[in-house]
């Protein structure tokens, strides 16, 4: 039987009794995005892979604990973001690593290329200007921007009240938009 014709659940049981190859299968279907999110938060090729073979072992050692089959994704990629933190704010003590740009996938219009050509320009701009932002800005703003997560969830990835999470974001948005402003009038 092909462990890539196994779903998620089935995979699963079979780590849990430390199958090599439902493992490998588990990584290949996962590390592509577990990657781009670690990288996301510390812009390092390197950390960014250290950081998601790490969360991996950490998943398979912990699986037990997952009390749902089809959240695996979601869980694997809350140990990724609070890794990938973890690491950014050790680093960020004696070393200044500033959040670069993250890529977004713009839909490629064959019909308007120049058009595509200016989004991709402003999306630049935006991701250089967060970059100017403090390093709480810019987690918060790439974690519910970009990750997709809620205040509640922010709050509790970030260790912070939900109130001061939602403070946070809201502050890291006007502060942006401060910053964009003389780059949206030219």
């Amino acid at each position: 039987m092909l462990l890539t014709n196994q779903n998620i659940k089935e995979l699963l049981q079979l780590c849990k009794v430390n199958n090599q190859s439902a493992q490998l299968e588990v990584y290949n279907r996962y590390y592509k995005a577990m990657y781009n999110t670690a990288y996301r938060i510390v812009k390092d090729n390197f950390e960014a892979e250290n950081i998601m073979q790490n969360s991996f072992l950490i998943a398979f050692t912990k699986l037990d604990s997952l009390k749902e089959a089809n959240t695996f994704g979601s869980w694997l990629k809350r140990i990724v973001i609070n890794n990938s933190i973890y690491h950014y704010k050790k680093n960020s003590k004696y070393n200044a690593i500033p959040l670069d740009d993250v890529m977004y996938k713009i839909e490629d219009s064959s019909n308007d290329i120049e058009n595509h050509e200016i989004t991709n320009i402003k999306a630049a701009q935006v991701l250089d200007t967060m970059k100017l932002l403090k390093d709480n800005y810019q987690i918060c703003l790439t974690l519910h921007l970009i990750e997709g997560y809620d205040y509640e969830e922010v709050s509790e990835i970030m260790n912070i009240s939900q109130a001061n999470s939602r403070t946070m974001i809201s502050r890291a948005k006007e502060s942006l938009r401060q910053k964009l402003e003389p780059i949206v009038q030219h």
